[in-house]
Formats: structure tokens, sequence, C-alpha cells
């Protein structure tokens, strides 16, 4: 059998295996061999995880005929995450970037809070039987204790913005996480609620983070709290890093 048969026939996680276990010298022949009546039971999958950056084509027609595509292909619940689930922003969506608006303040600085385009997002990966990874970031920018500028100029520079520094006020943003799991459970129902993970942040390792490890280690206590208090039982992990070789 040549290998590229064998790549076409066999599930990719055996070929894998197969391939890092077997591979020779470079200049000696290779022999591969594939019992194909023996069975070793089913394969688990471990791919049905999916993210991007721009929240707002979540509901667009092509991004929920996507994700609907995606989740009718899986024999498993797919998991999807977006970044900028938080933020503010008007017009259209451009590439790494999106807004929901669901935070503002009055002119005596109470909170006041819109879930329309955020209940937009988590209506269509509910209608299409997804699974959320909710990432709880980024920054809203009436509670951004560096606010400007708020948009970033990527690609032109970098992704830090606005979006990236601690909240000016922990309590805020601790009863702004609060309200949103409430929110979530009263629409979707607790039950489904609890079958999600929650992420605070997103990789404070990297630009996504402008504040010291000290400022996002106080925002992954208030978030967590947060989260567990309005929602008892519900599933919160991270930091989702870049990778082990971050301080």
């Amino acid at each position: 059998m040549t290998l590229s048969r064998l790549l076409r026939s066999v599930p990719l996680p055996v070929c894998l295996l197969a391939l890092h276990t077997a591979l020779p010298a470079a200049g000696q022949e290779a022999v591969v061999r594939v019992e194909a009546s023996v069975t070793e039971g089913p394969i688990q999958p471990i791919h049905a995880w999916f993210g991007y950056d721009e929240p707002n084509y979540t509901y667009m027609r092509d991004g929920s005929r996507l994700l609907a595509e995606l989740s009718a292909l899986s024999p498993v619940p797919v998991h999807v995450r977006a970044h900028y689930l938080l933020t503010d922003g008007d017009g259209p969506p451009t590439p790494k970037w999106g807004y929901t608006n669901v935070y503002r303040e009055d002119p005596s600085g109470n909170p006041v809070y819109d879930w329309t385009l955020m209940d937009r997002v988590f209506d269509t990966w509910i209608q299409a039987g997804l699974k959320p990874l909710v990432e709880i970031g980024f920054m809203p920018e009436a509670l951004s204790s560096r606010p400007h500028p708020y948009k970033h100029s990527w690609p032109q520079g970098s992704i830090a913005s606005g979006t990236s520094y601690p909240p000016k006020d922990y309590g805020k943003w601790a009863e702004l996480i609060y309200q949103w799991v409430r929110h979530a459970a009263g629409r979707y129902g607790e039950a489904e609620v609890r079958s999600w993970y929650w992420e605070p942040w997103n990789e404070p390792d990297i630009a996504c983070w402008q504040g010291t490890p000290e400022e996002y280690f106080k925002l992954y206590d208030y978030t967590a709290d947060a989260v567990k208090r309005a929602l008892p039982g519900a599933r919160i992990g991270g930091p989702h890093s870049t990778g082990p070789a971050s301080e």
C-alpha cells in the first residue's frame, strides 16, 4: 500500500502515530503495514473545537451556515469560541475585530446592559447545536482603565488597544460578568449553561493583556467568583495561554 493510499484510508490520528513511530532515517526505505482486519475500537474525536476572532460573523449568512455544517458533520458536540464578546464598536466587522456593545454607563456612572447582539451570537450557536466555550473578554470601553485608542490597528500595528487593559473598577466588571451569566441562564436554561465552558480572558501572556500578571490574577479571581455566584456548578477554567514557555 502506498503512503498516499494509506493517508486516504486510515484515520488521521492513526496515520500520525504510525508516521511518528515508523519514519526511517533519511535515505532509508520505509515499510508501513496496516492490519485492516483487526478492530481496536471506536476512535474518539478530539477535533471538535473551533474558534475565530470575529463574533459578528456568527449570525451572518455564511457564518451561520458554516457553523451549522460543522455541527452536523460531527458525531460529538462541537465546541465553539469567539473573541471580542464584550467589546464596543459599530459598522461592518473587520478581521480580528468584533463587538456586542453589551456595556455602557449613564451620565451618573451607572451600568447599562444591552444583550441584543450577544443574544444573536449565542442564539445562532445554540440553534446549530453547538456548545459555547465562552471567552470572557475583552474590556468594554466604559470600563477600560486606558480606553484610547480603543480599536487596534492590526495588521499595520499590534492587537493591543483599549480593549486589552484591566478594568478601572473591578466591582463593575464582576457585576457585568454576573449579569451576563444570569442572563444566559435565564435565556437558555441553567442546565444548558452548566454544560458550557467559561474562560476568563484569552492569552494574557501576549498583547491581549496589557496589565501586570498580578492584575490578571485579580481579574481572574473577580471573574471566577462572579460566574460561580451567578450559576453554581458552572465550569470555568483557563487561563488559555499561547504556550508553556511564557513566564
